[in-house]
């Protein structure tokens, strides 16, 4: 693989910054480069921005661990990580994007660093929320759950 520079282009990443901030859309710039061997183009960018995702790997984790070791229902969760404030009339209750991940999780295709876990979205969330925890770097002072997932998702992949 030979990389030559193919510009700059910016990108939209969605959710709170801290584990106890507010909801963000934010935009960053992401590299991409061109393979002069075979001509596919690669795109760089922060650990935070996953591969086809809009929001970041520490809000989706901060969501994880929300709704499956706190319990909050799908909508209260929504209000902690989406910066989306309209919501259509028949989602109000419910937060589809959220029971995504965790089929994404039970199938392996959101963190690579978390084992695959079947079962209720719940317990697949709550299994993954906690060992994404596990990557958070030691502190001091201990965070909660929730935050140790936020903290440990960019290690997790």
């Amino acid at each position: 693989m030979v990389l030559h520079g193919h510009g700059v282009r910016e990108r939209q990443v969605w959710g709170p910054l801290t584990p106890d901030g507010e909801p963000q859309l934010t935009v960053v710039q992401v590299r991409r480069f061109r393979c002069t061997r075979c001509n596919k183009a690669v795109t760089v960018g922060p650990a935070e921005a996953l591969a086809g995702r809009l929001y970041t790997a520490s809000a989706i984790a901060l969501a994880l661990a929300l709704y499956g070791l706190q319990q909050l229902a799908s909508a209260a969760v929504r209000r902690w990580v989406s910066p989306a404030r309209v919501v259509g009339a028949t989602s109000a209750a419910r937060w589809q994007t959220l029971r995504r991940w965790c089929r994404a999780l039970g199938t392996g295709r959101l963190f690579r660093g978390v084992r695959r876990v079947e079962g209720p979205p719940r317990q697949v969330a709550a299994a993954a929320a906690a060992s994404l925890s596990a990557y958070a770097l030691p502190s001091p002072e201990p965070p909660s759950l929730p935050a140790l997932a936020f903290l440990g998702a960019v290690h997790a992949g």
